[in-house]
């Protein structure tokens, strides 16, 4: 019997569709009129307003819906059966950032496109960022985590020009974040009908490739030894996924993880085989989001809050993820990359002395340069003198928040072995937001003390999240990655709910996820340097164990050491670091990320010079994204943490391209 068919399958389906089904009619119900539901032919004339609400706003809705969560199932299904990648979806590889980046940029600068081709604006957007993450891997033979990896970095550069754009044009703000939701509200049929062409030329290609993506999942030769282009083929699935990935995106906006869930919930009910999970994946997928859609529903009804429900999926994918990760085959990142086992420095305190004497200097070219109206300007005398106060304590916390990342992420870099362990991507910074947003909600007029404790908070749960569930499934290091990848994905999630309601506090949310430093104080200042001045010196109090813990497990144990209790301490380090610098460049700048990389490239390679020199890096680096995030666009102001996520991510997209297997 085909898997496809099996009494369990039938089973599952015909329970998600039964309640998918009456949560949908319950939604409609409640808007059934005395005189009875529209009759088909619908015509407006002839109808009362419950009847043209019914015909034209909820049974449109629960159609694109079902259309929808079937492209996006499809999608799914095909990126992860050609890429031999369980956990490959639109959203996970930066697809659905991409078609977004497109619409934004096209709706703010040439909306004449978008009114007749939002399709095609869509579909150059979701491929360009398909392109690029696919290109990043292939020299690794589209490794899994590579993969996913390029995939996040891709996605938070794209969202975060997305951002910068829609923070540039404010009186287009709403519309924009509504849009990015997913929010799946109706007003007539054409949606359904175009999503419908549109699934159905998706669909038939689709049959027609079952066959070759079949022997594709053996291997490269054997498919080549059978006569199969695989490049050809790979080029043409790709394009077919991203299609449908784009055609929701440009009908409703970012529906996240439902791409993934969809195929994952196919192979735990029994389809092992391709032609299986091809088919009840988009069955799965429209099923899902129809029964999200309907939560979101009677939440709105019973809340008065109004959610997209495209944020409200993306809740989805952190658990999903966190689930599917001690069931996937996946290969190690390797510990460094080739280009850093070549350099050495054999001076490294000289090397380290010369980037202290470079921070004075830049800051007194920043405090003393920048544009005006009539050019560049250089401020002396009475001018820099009434500028100071302005400027320095900008700078001064911007280089105190740039050293706590880079010390916060050199220190996990080197406890967990991997070199892509960063606050950035372990959720580390989307913790500290969640912490925010929480204190936002829950406090009365909270101030700074009270916003820094709950990031605090909010940092050190992730990492016992991360950690914990880590050590609990026995899991190595590379999975460490991914579990901070998907909580990062949760707590986005959340903040993207939050962002998406139209509440006046989202404003508040949105500012501090693009970071700016344009009303920070200089007792703030003050404080951001001292805590950045203790938590180097912590750092510099544990160099031994610095040293021994990226060697791995074995090392401490054959010494009798207990490593523990001292990760521990560590991690809390990093976390209180990552919530302070967060406070003022949000969670985007990949400064945590980028510094112990640029350190160990430059041949940094004993604990103490390298988390020393990783701290000036940083410095360095936010120092420099203050001064470019106020003077490149000038008369118009960058916020600072999505101006360094700008510099930060297309840095580690090279980096990972110029990495080999």
């Amino acid at each position: 019997m085909n898997a496809a068919l099996r009494p369990r399958n039938l089973v599952a389906i015909v329970a998600a569709a039964m309640l998918a089904s009456a949560l949908s009619a319950y939604n409609i119900a409640r808007y059934a009129p005395a005189t009875g539901f529209p009759a088909w032919p619908f015509d407006p004339a002839s109808m009362s307003l419950d009847q043209i609400i019914i015909a034209y706003g909820l049974l449109p809705r629960a159609a694109v819906a079902l259309l929808c969560g079937a492209c996006l199932g499809l999608s799914g299904a095909l990126l992860q059966r050609l890429l031999r990648n369980p956990i490959a979806e639109p959203a996970t590889l930066g697809i659905s950032s991409g078609a977004q980046l497109a619409i934004v940029a096209a709706t703010l600068f040439a909306p004449g496109l978008v009114d007749g081709g939002r399709q095609g604006v869509a579909f150059g957007g979701a491929a360009l960022a398909a392109l690029i993450v696919v290109g990043l891997s292939w020299r690794r033979g589209l490794d899994p985590i590579a993969m996913i990896i390029g995939g996040l970095l891709v996605g938070i550069t794209a969202s975060a020009i997305s951002a910068a754009l829609v923070l540039a044009q404010g009186e287009y703000l709403m519309s924009l974040v509504s849009w990015n939701g997913g929010a799946l509200s109706q007003q007539d049929w054409s949606t359904s009908r175009n999503l419908l062409l549109q699934f159905f030329a998706g669909a038939l290609a689709a049959a027609v490739l079952t066959k070759p993506l079949t022997i594709l999942g053996l291997d490269d030769s054997s498919a080549r030894r059978l006569g199969l282009s695989v490049n050809l083929i790979r080029f043409a699935v790709i394009a077919i996924a991203v299609w449908l990935a784009a055609s929701v995106a440009a009908a409703v906006g970012l529906v996240s993880f439902i791409g993934l869930a969809a195929p994952a919930f196919a192979r735990l009910a029994g389809v092992r085989k391709a032609s299986s999970v091809l088919l009840l994946a988009p069955v799965y997928g429209a099923l899902l989001l129809l029964l999200a859609d309907g939560v979101v529903q009677l939440l709105s009804s019973s809340t008065g809050e109004t959610f997209p429900t495209g944020a409200v999926t993306a809740l989805l994918g952190g658990p999903l993820l966190l689930f599917l990760l001690p069931r996937l085959k996946l290969r190690e990142l390797p510990r460094q990359t080739p280009t850093i086992d070549r350099v050495k420095i054999r001076r490294p305190w000289r090397v380290v002395a010369i980037l202290f004497a470079v921070v004075p200097l830049l800051v007194f070219l920043m405090l003393t340069t920048g544009r005006a109206p009539a050019g560049w300007v250089f401020s002396v005398g009475d001018v820099f003198h009434e500028l100071l106060p302005w400027r320095w304590p900008r700078l001064a916390a911007a280089g105190a928040a740039g050293a706590l990342l880079a010390v916060a992420g050199t220190i996990m870099q080197r406890i967990t072995g991997n070199a892509m362990a960063s606050p950035e991507v372990m959720g580390v910074s989307g913790g500290a937001g969640v912490g925010f947003a929480a204190v936002l909600y829950l406090v009365e007029a909270p101030g700074p003390l009270e916003f820094l404790i709950g990031s605090i908070a909010g940092s050190l749960t992730v990492l016992a999240i991360v950690v914990g569930y880590v050590l609990r499934k026995s899991l190595p290091p590379d999975r460490l990655l991914l579990a901070g990848i998907a909580i990062s994905s949760f707590a986005t999630a959340i903040l993207s709910l939050l962002i998406a309601t139209g509440n006046p506090r989202s404003w508040q949310i949105l500012i501090w996820i693009s970071g700016t430093a344009l009303s920070v104080t200089a007792e703030q200042s003050v404080v951001l340097m001292v805590l950045a001045g203790l938590v180097l010196a912590g750092g510099l109090s544990c160099l031994r164990w610095l040293e021994i813990l990226p060697l791995g497990e074995a090392v401490p144990s054959a010494l009798g050491m207990s490593a523990r209790r001292t990760r521990i301490m560590l991690f809390c380090l990093a976390a209180v670091a990552t919530a302070a610098a967060s406070m003022l460049v949000g969670p985007l700048s990949f400064v945590g990320l980028m510094a112990p990389h640029m350190a160990r490239m430059a041949g940094f390679r004993r604990a103490p010079s390298h988390l020393v020199a990783a701290c000036l890096i940083g410095t360095i680096l936010m120092l420099v994204a203050d001064w470019a995030a106020r003077t490149v666009t000038f008369p118009y102001e960058q916020p600072l943490g999505i101006f360094a996520s700008l510099i930060g991510a297309p840095y580690l997209l090279w980096l990972i391209g110029r990495e080999k297997p």
